[in-house]
């Protein structure tokens, strides 16, 4: 018998679930009255199990997750029940009714949280050894050396290699998977019971994912931890829960293994939520239909199609600092990219995609090799020589919340190009392209009154995208546009964008991490491995038959919503990483 298995064969021993919540209801007071949050959820998580709680934003997973760690703020109001399960032996406790000073002790111990963006989870001054050995230090009477010493033996465990000198190291010395290791070494060092662990892989590339999704495994078979897993990534969910629950407008509408749930789903909201999630081999269709559409446009005129961008062993060099050598981002790269096309840029994150983007919008210096946009060749250029070509460049950055000022009113924002390139004296003289913009991509005309905060994410992101579109762009650069969008929400943008990009021809570059979203938008996908393209053709070239071990570790890291061919992928997956770590022998 596993230990997995062995985990779950104790729940009778132990006396019950690792957390009962029932009837859970969570409001929160608001200047417009009180807003119901959580209504009536009823959820368990077994020992050794692994729960994932799925749904669309708002829909009250985080809330549902914060109630069990008693992390819900003053504005809220909660009744029902919450029973933590002590590891311990101890009689399970109600984390709505208990003083805060209860609450300090369970936490770390009995329960423990990873959060989703670790560089925020981790204190920037202190080291991650200092910060793992906290935990340590307010649950227990442990010496300094003894502290050191565990935290030591978590890093090891949790996979950072040497832990002896990098316990000392500081959170930004570590990149975004490593950071998100280390907070997992954070929860698991007092060896809680339950693990919540909230859209732990959102902001990871696909081959990180895989790596943090293994280490979630390792946590429950290795340490008998369960975990409740908070996401809404239907491919994680694959890959890593024994059962599911689908939450919707704070309700649990569907529960099941996650085997039934995937084969078999009983709700319509969950059919949909299935529905939307992309996978590779989606896009060939289209991108034979948008092909064959510009190849009759380009015979009907009688002219080649114009190249937007070129490419030819492009080179970027980072200068180096304090006497240090520069760092080279991107080396040797050369593509083409015609009007009309879309060509998907993906690879993990330091790979060069975003600093190629930032290089074509004049963001970034070119040092070496040749970068020709819109007939300009960008080494060497000079501002003033660039700036009448920057109205034909649009962007749509990934994080549209911060890309937009908050004291603006999207419409200011809208319009923002129109006045800066002269196109509007002022942003009310522009306010009838910006309404026509709205509607472009399916926003209400009087949203341009609201403040980015008052608008979802989907929405927030639908309007950068018609910020960009303001100039009618010839070349339009989404860098990460989807990335942290609910797979729903997701499914919209990218057909918004689609529609667009077929009824206004512009050319674009889509960076992104995520194979199955490029799949579905590009005609041409290029694959950057440290600064370096590697591969570069159609979908079905790339995708249905890749030829560069990158690349097929990329698509063996990609999770699919589909927890028998997950199982196979995930094997695959081990054998290219063991046959790579052979050949480097």
């Amino acid at each position: 018998m596993s230990l997995h298995d062995a985990a779950r064969q104790s729940e009778h021993d132990t006396g019950g679930p690792v957390v009962d919540i029932r009837d859970l209801e969570v409001s929160f007071a608001s200047d417009r009255g009180s807003v119901k949050a959580v209504d009536g959820v009823s959820l368990q998580v077994a020992p050794g199990e692994v729960l994932a709680v799925v749904g669309e934003s708002g829909s009250g997973k985080t809330v549902t997750a914060k109630s069990i760690l008693g992390l819900l703020p003053a504005s809220a109001t909660a009744s029902g029940m919450v029973l933590l399960g002590s590891k311990r032996g101890h009689a399970a406790t109600d984390v709505v009714a208990v003083p805060k000073s209860r609450l300090r002790e369970l936490r770390g111990t009995d329960v423990a949280m990873v959060f989703q963006e670790p560089s925020a989870a981790l204190n920037p001054v202190y080291t991650v050894g200092w910060q793992i050995a906290e935990g340590l230090r307010a649950h227990t009477s442990i010496s300094r050396g003894d502290a050191r010493a565990k935290a030591i033996d978590v890093l090891r465990r949790v996979g950072i290699p040497d832990p002896e000198e990098r316990v000392d190291y500081y959170p930004h010395q570590f990149s975004g998977g490593q950071k998100q290791r280390v907070v997992i070494a954070m929860a698991l060092v007092l060896d809680p019971g339950l693990i919540v662990a909230d859209e732990p892989t959102t902001a990871l590339d696909v081959t990180v994912q895989a790596e943090i999704l293994d280490l979630l495994r390792r946590c429950r078979d290795d340490f008998g931890t369960s975990i409740l897993l908070i996401t809404h990534n239907l491919g994680v969910v694959a890959d890593l829960a024994d059962r599911v629950a689908v939450m919707y407008a704070g309700k649990v509408v569907e529960q099941a293994t996650t085997a039934e749930l995937f084969a078999h789903p009983q709700q319509e909201y969950t059919r949909t939520l299935l529905a939307a999630v992309p996978f590779v081999g989606q896009g060939r269709e289209r991108a034979a239909v948008r092909a064959s559409a510009r190849e009759a446009t380009a015979q009907d005129a009688g002219t080649e199609p114009e190249t937007v961008v070129e490419a030819d062993g492009l080179r970027i060099t980072y200068p180096g600092r304090l006497g240090r050598a520069g760092f080279t981002a991107v080396d040797g790269v050369s593509f083409r990219l015609r009007s009309g096309e879309v060509l998907g840029l993906v690879g993990e994150s330091g790979s060069g995609k975003t600093t190629i983007g930032r290089a074509i919008a004049g963001l970034t210096k070119v040092t070496g090799g040749s970068l020709r946009v819109l007939g300009q060749e960008m080494r060497g250029v000079k501002e003033r020589t660039f700036r009448p070509l920057r109205g034909d460049i649009g962007f749509v950055f990934q994080d549209p919340a911060s890309s937009f000022n908050p004291l603006l009113t999207i419409a200011d924002c809208v319009a923002e190009p129109l006045v800066v390139h002269g196109r509007a004296t002022d942003p009310r003289a522009a306010r009838a392209r910006v309404d026509e913009l709205l509607e472009a991509v399916q926003l209400p005309r009087a949203y341009g009154d609201r403040y980015p905060h008052e608008l979802s994410g989907g929405q927030r992101q639908r309007a950068s995208l018609a910020r960009a579109l303001a100039l009618d762009p010839k070349l339009l650069i989404a860098d990460e546009p989807t990335s942290a969008l609910d797979v729903s929400v997701q499914a919209r943008v990218l057909e918004l964008f689609s529609e667009l990009q077929a009824r206004l021809g512009f050319a674009s570059l889509f960076i992104s991490h995520d194979l199955a979203v490029v799949d579905l938008l590009a005609d041409r996908i290029a694959v950057l491995y440290h600064g370096e393209l590697v591969e570069e053709g159609t979908g079905e070239q790339v995708l249905g038959a890749p030829q560069h071990p990158y690349t097929q570790r990329l698509l063996a890291s990609l999770p699919v919503p589909d927890p028998a061919a997950q199982a196979d992928r995930r094997h695959e997956l081990a054998r290219l990483k063991a046959d790579e770590t052979t050949s480097q022998r």
